[in-house]
Formats: C-alpha cells, structure tokens, sequence
C-alpha cells in the first residue's frame, strides 16, 4: 500500500525560498522523473519526520497529492543538515508503477542461536547487508532474510541462494556475492590439526652389573 502525503506546490526556487521554509519548520523536495518537468514542493516538516521512523521507507511508493494532482513516487534521497541533523531537503522520483523499478534492501539474519555451524564454534561472516533487486514496487519486500538454521561450517549463502517474493529477481552482478558465511573447523577437524605429543621414552634398562 502507497503512502500517502500531502504537499503544497512552490513557485519560487533557490536558496532563499528553501532557507524561508525550514524557517517555517517545514522541508522542501522536488519531484523529478518520467520525462516530465521537476517540481518544486514543500512537505510538512512535523509530518515528514514522523515519517522517516518508517522501516525500508525508501522500498515504499509515495503518493504525494499536490494542488496539481497526484504522483507517484518514490524517496530517492535526503538531506541533513551537518550540525543539527535536521531534514533540509528530500527528493522523489516519478515511477510508473506497471514498470519494474531496481531497489536496493537491506538483508538480515535470523536463527543465529540455532545455527548448526555457530553451535559448532563455527564464526559468521556477515559479508554483504543490502541487495539489489528489481521487480514492480508493490512486489518489492522489505528485506531479505538468510535463515542460518541449517548452515554448517564451511558453508555460505550468495546472492542465487536467496528467496525472493513471486515477480522480484536479483539485480546485476548480485547472483556470485557471498551474503553470509560460517567460517571455521570443524571439531574434528581441529582435533587432526593439533600436533600429537611425542610418548615418553622408555627409561633405560639397567644391567645387572650396574646394580651393584
């Protein structure tokens, strides 16, 4: 489901006019994209950053309805303010939403308590955490997760290995990356590498003669 915000429409550009509306507390962005003419718009900046406490909110479709009518889009970039880290300004994209778009999500891991390698003593190398995928946005999940339940020492989980919602495929150059990996020995393993202490040696026989 899209969400859905308000935005009034602004006719003057530059930097002054944005310095005027985060004087006001709210946020100026544009919305750019589809061949057609940016536009400059102003957001409610109380809104906005109650918004941003969205999980995967750049995985969502805006609908973002101007006095000029609606669009559809999605949030490509924000920008802080270095000192107060305040939202100074935010960019949507126009998207066709009957055309695949390419969207990069966060990956997690679930059932590390579980795993058969980490219970071994086996050590997780989390290499990749995002992922590109490409598919119709409302197909597009939130995340991708990599269940470790049944992943053994030695072994790793890439890009082909994952499982993605019916319509969603991976993006370029995604399928050969190693998203997660067990490193490590197995017990046995460990058992052979160690070097095996040499047997004392016999004490020597002593003669009957040294006896006396």
């Amino acid at each position: 489901m899209a969400i859905q915000i308000k935005a009034s429409v602004r006719n003057a550009g530059g930097k002054g006019a944005a310095r005027s509306i985060r004087k006001n507390k709210n946020v100026p962005g544009v919305i750019y994209g589809e061949k057609k003419a940016p536009v400059a718009i102003e957001l409610n900046g109380r809104d906005f950053e109650t918004l941003l406490q969205t999980p995967s909110l750049r995985t969502k479709l805006f609908e973002i309805d101007t006095e000029n009518g609606k669009e559809d889009a999605m949030l490509m970039d924000i920008q802080y303010h270095p000192v107060s880290d305040n939202v100074v300004h935010v960019d949507f994209k126009r998207i066709d939403v009957k055309k695949p778009v390419n969207v990069s999500v966060p990956v997690e891991v679930i059932n590390a308590d579980v795993s058969k390698g980490l219970k071994l003593g086996g050590v997780l190398n989390f290499a990749v955490r995002k992922v590109a995928l490409r598919g119709l946005v409302h197909d597009i999940p939130e995340k991708i997760t990599i269940d470790l339940t049944n992943l053994n020492i030695g072994e790793s989980v890439h890009g082909s290995d994952l499982v993605l919602p019916d319509g969603v495929e991976l993006g370029l150059h995604q399928a050969e990356l190693a998203f997660a990996i067990i490193g490590g020995k197995m017990p046995d393993e460990a058992d052979s590498a160690r070097p095996v202490s040499a047997p004392a040696a016999a004490a020597p026989a002593v003669s009957d003669e040294a006896k006396k």
